[in-house]
Order: structure tokens, then C-alpha cells, then sequence
């Protein structure tokens, strides 16, 4: 594979008629990171990648691999392949057919195409399925097909759109180990779409939180989801309260708010809700000023002394563990 080249969006913007649905971001990818566009639906991060694959147009702006304008090219000249949601299998071909179709559009020998087909399927390890149609083949191994069949045009960036939402929760956390083991292997730029923060959390070096068609926050996975910008990226990353307080609104990490007798706390209020997850017991309190609040306290902790909705309890929690938020 090639490697080495970075990804740069500049001024970058799409416009459906009136509607703008990404408008002017500017990012720069570096070479080789593994990259989560995350963001409700409607945000912008499909139009983005749809835009850098080449199938939509760029209304304003560029698109840079590697410093070169690749805004006006078509899919096929640009360095990237993309991977679909659907996966876009041919049902009357076989895996390996389905993974040699472009090179056989490119007027590859058919022995030579054969050949880096099957490189191709022993990478995503399903070279036991080569003569099998895409309807023989679970979701699991359909999208190990579409992954190979995008791979094999040794792209600089591969480019995934949802890849992950079809697929049932405990396949989706394997494919998830996959997809990392594939980009550490290979070395190339990942950037997939996704909606999903566990996903975005587990697999990528750097997240990029889009929000009504603009980046509201980007940086390293582990940045953005412990010291998050905004309001919007606080609530939409999960596992944070938003807390308003005199000298402004913070975010407060569900796991670092304790429950505590009320004289003395930060904020008191009610127990609304009780749920045991497993590790932890979230518990929600609706606090001063009208503020939903969910402490996650130990699970061995909380039955020592359980709560029930209802009951008055205290809530505090360390001045380093608040990170201030703008508008």
C-alpha cells in the first residue's frame, strides 16, 4: 500500500440549493491516523466524505491529498476508495470476482487479477469463500469482501461510510477490532462515518464532532471525550452532565460525581431513576435549579447504601473533575 500522504479540507463546503450541508470547514488529517467523523444524522459528516470520495460536487472549497488539488477529479483519480453501507456487492459474482472488478475495468490479465484478489481475501482472512456468491455470505463476511474489494485499489485514504450499522451489536464490536488491526497493518488513512460515540471512542486516534454542518470540536479520542468544548459535544459524546453553576456551565463525568448526604453538597435534589449496568448503577437525580443529573457510583458501593427514586440525596465531586464550557 501507499502511504505517507495527509489529507487537508479547505474552506470546504456543500450547498443543496438553499440548504448548506457542510459549510466551510477547514481540518487537517495527518498521514496514517485513524479518523472518526461523528455527528447526529443531518450534521454533515456523510456529505464530507461523499465529497472527498467524489460523489458529490464541491460547492466551495478544496480537497488536498497529499498537497495537491483533488477537488475536481473523478472518484477513480483521486487516491481514495469508499467503502458503502450497503457493502454494493454484485450478487452474480463471485468474492473473488466481486474483489478483481476494478482491476479488471482497469484491464488487468485475468491471472494477474486473480492473483491480488486472493492477497486481498487472505488479508481480511476469507480466501475459503472465494467461489461463493455474496447471498452465501453473512453480513459479517460480506463487509470483509467489500473491505477487500476496496482495498485492492491500494488507496492512499479508505474512506467508510456507517460500515458497522448493519451488522448485530456483538459482530459490530469484532469488526471494530478488524477494521484497527487492518489500519495498523496497512498504514493508511482511515476515515469513517459514524453516528455511534462507543465506535468513534474505540477506534480512532482523532475524532472529528460535527454538529449543524460544522466541526464543533476535533482531537485525540481520549481529549475530546475528557475535556469536551461545548455544550453540545458534552451531551452528544455521553457519560457527562451538563451542569450550569454561577461562574458559568461545565461538564462533569458521570463517573467522577459522587453521591453524598445533602448538608454539605454541591447540589442537592431527588433520585429519579435507578438502572444497574453491570459495573455501576446510574443514578439520576433532578437537582437545583432543575437540572438532570446521573452519577455512576460503583456497583458494590451503591447496594452498601442503595437509593430508590424519590429519596434526597447530595451530590459533590473533585474542582479539577469540572471542565468549563463556551456557548
Amino acid at each position: 500500500m501507499r502511504k505517507g500522504l495527509d489529507l487537508e479540507l479547505v474552506g470546504l463546503t456543500k450547498r443543496y440549493g438553499d440548504t448548506v450541508a457542510v459549510h466551510a470547514i477547514h481540518h487537517h488529517f495527518k498521514p496514517g491516523v485513524y479518523a472518526c467523523l461523528l455527528g447526529p444524522s443531518g450534521c454533515g459528516k456523510s456529505s464530507t466524505l461523499r465529497m472527498i470520495a467524489g460523489h458529490e460536487t464541491v460547492s466551495d472549497g478544496s480537497i488536498l491529498l497529499g498537497g495537491a488539488d483533488i477537488s475536481h477529479l473523478p472518484p477513480a483519480k483521486r487516491g481514495t476508495a469508499m467503502m458503502f453501507q450497503s457493502y454494493a456487492l454484485f450478487p452474480h459474482l463471485s468474492v473473488a470476482d466481486n474483489v478483481a472488478f476494478s482491476l479488471k475495468m482497469k484491464g488487468v490479465d485475468a491471472a494477474a487479477r486473480r492473483t491480488r484478489a486472493m492477497d486481498m481475501l487472505a488479508l481480511v482472512d476469507m480466501t475459503k469463500y472465494a467461489e461463493r456468491l455474496p447471498a452465501q455470505l453473512s453480513g459479517g463476511q460480506q463487509q470483509r469482501v467489500a473491505l477487500a474489494r476496496a482495498l485492492i485499489t491500494e488507496p492512499q485514504i479508505l474512506l467508510l461510510d456507517e460500515p458497522l450499522s448493519a451488522l448485530d451489536p456483538f459482530l459490530r464490536v469484532r469488526m471494530r477490532g478488524e477494521l484497527k488491526r487492518l489500519q495498523r497493518e496497512l498504514g493508511i488513512t482511515f476515515l469513517h462515518v459514524t453516528h455511534g460515540q462507543d465506535e468513534a471512542l474505540a477506534l480512532a486516534d482523532e475524532i472529528v464532532v460535527m454538529n449543524n454542518a460544522v466541526i464543533e470540536q476535533a482531537g485525540a479520542a481520549r481529549d475530546v471525550f475528557n475535556a469536551p468544548r461545548t455544550e453540545f459535544v458534552a451531551r452528544f459524546m455521553g457519560g457527562h452532565n451538563v451542569i450550569a453553576l454561577p461562574q458559568g456551565h461545565f461538564a462533569l463525568r458521570n463517573d467522577l460525581t459522587r453521591l453524598a448526604p445533602e448538608p454539605g453538597a454541591r447540589l442537592g435534589g431527588r433520585v429519579t431513576s435507578v438502572e444497574f449496568q453491570g459495573t455501576h448503577v446510574a443514578v439520576t437525580v433532578i437537582a437545583t435549579g432543575d437540572q438532570d443529573i446521573t452519577a455512576f457510583v460503583p456497583e458494590h458501593q451503591f447496594y452498601a447504601d442503595p437509593k430508590s427514586p424519590g429519596d434526597g440525596v447530595g451530590l459533590v465531586w473533585d474542582d479539577e473533575a469540572l471542565h468549563p464550557l463556551s456557548a
